[in-house]
């Protein structure tokens, strides 16, 4: 099962030898991102830096910065066990005789324990804070030279629609600008960002609260690509196998958060107030995010643990940390994007592609032009739709092999005739689009062409050696001398 709180998961990091603690004083001001950035990219531990410049409180980073501490917060051993679970949720098989009707009974009784649990009280309430709060205590990281500041980025901030309660969690940077005061930045295609615009159509004041750590599933479900109405917590719930606890926040009662978080950042932004300058910020596209306008968060309450750890990240240049968040997204969502382009055998959101810019797509090809339909159908697929360049491959392409994809796109395309572009949303932080999030997009079919799709010659057989004789050289290798 996947640790309660942040300090168990800390906890089982250390005896696995997968966390360094380190005790000598750093500046949160670019020296823990040189660390981190160098860290991460060698595929090293966690760290907890336990001695931060101007702050009280350990920094834990790099936590989820290898496959293997990933699936540990998910509380599996693969990304394919906890997918094969979404698979069952989504697609359930319906009992047909009384015996499967009564192994159901479990199953079914798990799936109504699974809605988050709203408890009275909570260890992120040991400490509060209200008229004292103060951002600056916190061991706020800069993490580029030319960042506007420095920023909260691990976060789960806690908003509801202000018409139909549905809550909603997500992962949005924040700046500082004053102790008490910060630029919130969410992309207008975010939950976040239409709670905010329904506030602002109704002239009310909209409650919010930032959550660091609670439990180690928590940050990676506020990643989630999940459907508007259905609640991050409740999503947090199936993978933690059991209801997240939830409690009331001291100053903005309607808002709740995980019992256990190590610290909680309650306020409220005022939709009637100026947007205030947020940015530049190092991102995870390898680029610096341009300044802009975004709302103004006011604090109200930091509430923490007796000895809280402040969980943060750096995105950048790949690979960083949130690759593997969004490698665990890609193998689990697979079921779900299935379900909405059946013809779709496996996909790969690769490294260089920054999540957004690139998809490898794997399909048994049964009729023209069906790679055309499924690029389409993607881009009309949830957040797929910010997709730049899709790259379809036939069924025995290995499309987690970037090599084999880019070997099939070269030899099976005719640019002319296989190349298709289309207009549409593009990601917020796109610096190449011509057009603030929007922007044309490329689809690529590098199937084997077959008649009705165009002018085509004699397709030729792919190089491939017989079985037999693949197995006759694997059994007398040894016998040849050869390593």
């Amino acid at each position: 099962m996947p640790a309660p709180d942040m300090q168990t998961f800390v906890a089982e990091l250390e005896s696995r030898g997968w966390l360094k603690r380190i005790s000598v004083e750093v500046d949160p001001e670019l020296e823990i991102s040189e660390i981190t950035d160098r860290v991460t990219k060698a595929a090293g531990p966690a760290l907890l830096f336990e001695n931060v410049k101007g702050s009280d409180i350990p920094l834990l980073i790099n936590t989820y910065g290898t496959k293997e501490r990933m699936c540990l917060a998910l509380g599996a051993d693969d990304f394919d066990e906890v997918a094969a679970r979404v698979k069952t949720l989504i697609k359930p098989e319906i009992p047909t005789t009384l015996m499967q009707k009564i192994k159901k009974l479990p199953e079914l009784a798990q799936l109504g324990r699974l809605p988050p649990k709203i408890v009275k009280r909570g260890v992120c309430q040991e400490v509060v804070h209200t008229d004292d709060a103060d951002l600056t205590t916190l061991p706020l990281l800069k993490c580029w030279p030319e960042d506007g500041g420095r920023y909260i980025t691990l976060t789960s901030v806690f908003t509801k629609d202000p018409e139909t309660g549905d809550r909603n969690i997500g992962t949005y940077r924040v700046q500082l600008v004053e102790p008490r005061l910060c630029a919130m930045h969410w992309h207008v295609h975010h939950d976040g960002a239409r709670h905010y615009r329904r506030y602002k159509e109704r002239g009310e004041r909209m409650p919010l609260a930032i959550a660091l750590g609670g439990p180690a599933i928590m940050p990676y479900a506020g990643t989630c690509p999940l459907p508007p109405d259905i609640d991050e917590a409740l999503f947090a719930g199936f993978l933690q196998g059991g209801p997240i606890e939830l409690v009331p926040c001291v100053t903005q009662p309607k808002i709740e958060v995980p019992a256990t978080a190590e610290i909680v950042i309650e306020g409220y932004i005022d939709p009637d107030e100026n947007l205030i300058l947020e940015g530049p910020f190092g991102d995870h596209t390898g680029f610096y995010s341009l300044a802009d306008y975004y709302p103004q968060f006011h604090v109200t309450a930091i509430t923490h643990r007796r000895s809280p750890i402040y969980p943060t990240t750096i995105v950048g240049k790949p690979p960083q940390e949130d690759f593997w968040l969004g490698k665990a997204t890609e193998r689990i969502f697979l079921p779900l994007l299935q379900m909405l382009v059946p013809d779709v055998i496996d996909y790969n959101l690769p490294m260089f592609g920054c999540f957004h810019n690139c998809v490898f797509v794997k399909i048994k090809k049964e009729y023209p032009l069906q790679a055309r339909r499924v690029m389409s159908a993607i881009w009309g697929a949830g957040q797929m739709a910010f997709t730049k360049i899709i790259v379809v491959v036939d069924e025995h392409v290995d499309v987690q092999d970037e090599d084999a994809v880019l070997f099939h796109m070269c030899a099976n395309i005719d640019p002319k005739r296989d190349i298709m572009f289309v207009d549409g949303p593009i990601d917020v932080l796109d610096h190449a689009s011509p057009y603030f999030a929007a922007g044309s997009k490329m689809g690529i079919d590098a199937t084997r062409k077959i008649a009705g799709e165009g002018l085509i010659r004699e397709w030729p057989q792919e190089i491939e050696m017989t079985a037999e004789i693949k197995e006759l050289v694997a059994r007398r290798w040894e016998e040849y001398g050869l390593r």
